[in-house]
């Protein structure tokens, strides 16, 4: 049986750092209570197998950038501002749209390790406790990751750019 108790002394830790993720991505607060609170349901799903874990905090963070990217996307195809480029929500959210599918194109460890390290603001320890990997493997990972990003991006923002 799932202990509830256990969830909500868990849920006081790890709802500030989701909702500071969830945050960083949609820009707007309601939105990111809305996606930290979704990734918590999540987490309470599976909190017989989670609270087991070192690294739930990172499991739950990553669930909340996944949420937060849908949210994105979804804002993005029902919304006719995303179809004008002069809309500054429009372009706010191509924007991020755009980054997250340029992260999903990153090989899995390199894509968490950015988010962990960049959206939910980690230390490289942090991330390596939280991934049960080196300081070396959180550095060689973010700066490969990094790189392969900044190509993407570039290559993503001439495909727009030549779209317009």
């Amino acid at each position: 049986m799932v202990s509830v108790h256990d969830f909500d002394s868990a849920f006081r830790e790890l709802y500030i750092p989701a909702y500071a993720v969830a945050l960083r991505i949609l820009g707007d607060r309601q939105d990111a209570e809305d996606a930290a609170s979704e990734a918590l349901a999540r987490a309470l799903a599976s909190w017989r197998r989670l609270r087991q874990l070192e690294h739930r905090r990172a499991w739950v963070l990553r669930v909340t950038a996944n949420v937060a990217v849908d949210m994105v996307r979804r804002r993005r195809s029902s919304s006719g501002a995303a179809d004008d480029p002069l809309s500054s929500a429009g372009l706010f959210s191509a924007d991020r749209v755009v980054v997250a599918q340029a992260l999903r194109r990153l090989p899995r460890r390199q894509r968490e390790v950015l988010v962990l390290r960049f959206f939910a603001d980690l230390t490289e320890i942090q991330v390596a406790e939280h991934l049960r990997i080196t300081p070396g493997a959180v550095k060689q990972h973010s700066r490969r990751g990094l790189a392969t990003l900044r190509k993407l991006l570039d290559g993503m923002h001439r495909e727009v750019s030549l779209a317009y």
